[in-house]
């Protein structure tokens, strides 16, 4: 059942945003916060506290309904407050998406077996479609996926490669993506698992999501049938239903983040003198925190805009791709003039500032880089045009 009460999305949102503020935050310098994430026990101690507070998967209420996307927009931009907030809250990615399409195409006994114990906060998730490029396999064109499923008997068994696969290291829930005879299909399995090899662990540019990017390969991974999400061949429809609604939640924590980045420079410039003056009274500074409540609201605007598409029941494609874009570009310049604001502190560990600025320009490039998405615009608007 979806709730569709903003009173209820406001009050979830409240808890929530005390508890990043004044438990999550302090958390921000700790050592545990390493190049590929944060530790198993940082997640640990961080979600025990989530669950103290009440604040657990808080977008999915403990009757099993669940908001609808405004409210959870509403929720999880508050989540979002600090880049540790979703991993806490457990609203992060993949989790949040992965949760959402094993609810909407999840058979009753897969949503017992996997979904239950991501919703809890027990266990995290990976999404395994991304292929390596130079092996010419799937990215943003997943059409090119090379990773086979072959049916032998009453099994599947999966052969390939994938690569920026979030979180496989430490993941217990894998959701991976390959192509039968019929076409592109996807397949609950459990994790850790002897056929399922990490290669290595990614240096990336972000470091705020449990287990990091790795490179996977996958050796006659034997699947029961029992665990295909769905129907074969219709895998890239299941991921449709599950990419919309993900690149939305990225836009949604993301404000936050860059929200928070926006306080902090703020701060910084009506403290800090310079020529006789503070910061902000220099109309070189003072824009461009304009600029950025500019941007903020902007990109609140879209989300919301977009949360009405998918509670209308469209799958919101070309909406989400939309916002993802407009999003994304927008929250970079906040995040960017944050930087400039404040200078040398700027890009030191010193604050958040610096981490949000490297996170949002991941994000630009993740769930469809801003040139995949506006290309696929450009085809759509051909298309209308040449046959109205």
């Amino acid at each position: 059942m979806v709730v569709s009460d903003p009173l209820v999305a406001e009050e979830i949102a409240s808890k929530v945003e005390k508890f990043v503020r004044d438990i999550v935050v302090p958390y921000e310098g700790d050592p545990r916060l390493g190049a590929h994430g944060p530790s198993a026990e940082l997640v640990d101690e961080l979600r025990t506290k989530a669950k103290a507070a009440g604040v657990m998967t808080p977008h999915i209420l403990a009757d099993g309904s669940h908001l609808d996307q405004k409210g959870t927009a509403t929720v999880l931009k508050k989540s979002g407050l600090s880049p540790l907030g979703p991993v806490a809250c457990n609203t992060g990615a993949p989790d949040e998406g992965n949760m959402y399409l094993l609810g909407k195409v999840g058979s009753e006994e897969q949503k017992k077996r996997f979904l239950e114990q991501l919703v809890s906060g027990e266990s995290r998730s990976a999404f395994f479609m991304t292929e390596p490029a130079d092996e010419g396999g799937a990215g943003s064109d997943p059409s090119m996926m090379q990773t086979t499923a072959k049916l032998d008997g009453n099994h599947w068994v999966i052969n390939g490669r994938k690569t920026f696969i979030t979180g496989a290291q430490g993941a217990k829930v894998g959701i991976i993506m390959a192509k039968s005879d019929d076409g592109a299909c996807l397949f609950l399995v459990d994790l850790p698992d002897p056929a399922i090899r990490i290669e290595r662990v990614l240096d990336t540019i972000d470091n705020s999501m449990p287990g990091g990017h790795a490179i996977v390969a996958i050796d006659n991974l034997r699947v029961p049938a029992d665990q295909m999400l769905g129907e074969s061949g219709d895998g890239f429809k299941y991921a449709q239903i599950r990419l919309s609604p993900a690149r939305l939640s990225h836009c949604m924590r993301w404000h936050g983040a860059a929200a928070r980045a926006h306080e902090i420079a703020t701060d910084y410039a009506c403290h800090r003198h310079a020529f006789g003056k503070l910061l902000v009274d220099h109309e070189g500074v003072g824009f461009q925190l304009a600029d950025n409540l500019i941007d903020l609201k902007q990109s609140e605007l879209m989300i919301d805009w977009c949360a009405n598409v998918l509670d209308g029941g469209s799958l919101g494609t070309t909406e989400s791709s939309m916002t993802k874009v407009a999003v994304s570009e927008a929250l970079f310049r906040v995040a960017d003039r944050c930087v400039q604001v404040m200078g040398g502190t700027g890009v030191s560990g010193d604050t958040i500032v610096e981490q949000v600025f490297r996170e949002i320009r991941a994000f630009r490039i993740y769930d469809g880089p801003t040139e995949v998405h506006k290309w696929s615009l450009a085809k759509k608007i051909k298309r209308e045009t040449l046959n109205p």
